[in-house]
């Protein structure tokens, strides 16, 4: 079955798990599900903004459950899928990889950014690419310009959920009972918390110890 982490950051900047879920299946249901009981977990608190790959059954339920919440695609998943969608155009030293990644990541205003991407449809003859035309029509989900005033905890992709990923499979060897699973899953959780535990005590007396100098 499918296990999901939902990760956060804490003062210290460092990743915190908030939850671990199984699910049967990917559907929107299920997703919705999910972030209720995330919802109630929290004593009602919701998330300000999220971070996920493309997944449409995934975004439909925050659609329907997290309206409010502003839901941003992973960077690193939209650069993946165009490398599969566009080939050879955005082969390892092309010039439209250069430009095209200009575009993601150094694009500061709307309007530098649909400059730039129009100057880039031109250029590579890409006007009519559907590909080209789904991502442009999505670009408020990926476009840094469109995170601009938006709290992201400096985050612009999931890769700290995908750490917290690798590390869960340091705890829990491949082929597992669900028992052991559990078992792991819970020593990751104590083992984090007396981390964040640690970083948080030593943040005080660094305090305390610059308020009496």
């Amino acid at each position: 079955m499918p296990f999901g982490l939902i990760v956060g950051v804490n003062s210290h900047f460092h990743s915190v798990i908030f939850a671990g879920v199984l699910l049967r299946e990917e559907k929107v249901e299920n997703f919705e599900w999910v972030f209720r009981e995330f919802v109630k977990l929290m004593n009602s608190k919701k998330p300000v903004t999220v971070l996920t790959d493309q997944c449409r059954a995934m975004e439909v339920a925050i659609g329907n459950v997290l309206s409010a919440m502003k839901h941003r695609w992973c960077k690193w998943h939209v650069l993946r899928k165009a490398k599969e969608r566009l080939g050879a155009l955005y082969g390892k030293n092309s010039q439209f990889k250069v430009d095209f990644h200009r575009i993601v990541n150094q694009m500061l205003t709307k309007d530098e950014f649909e400059a730039a991407w129009m100057q880039m449809l031109s250029m590579y003859a890409l006007e009519k690419n559907p590909y080209v035309y789904q991502i442009y029509e999505t670009r408020d989900k990926w476009a840094k310009p469109f995170f601009s005033g938006i709290f992201c905890a400096r985050m612009t992709s999931t890769q700290r959920s995908e750490s917290a990923n690798h590390m869960l499979k340091t705890y829990v060897p491949p082929g597992s009972a669900m028992h052991v699973f559990v078992k792991q899953f819970n020593k990751l959780l104590y083992d984090r918390d007396a981390e964040e535990s640690f970083q948080e005590k030593r943040t005080h007396l660094w305090f305390t110890k610059s308020a009496n100098q």
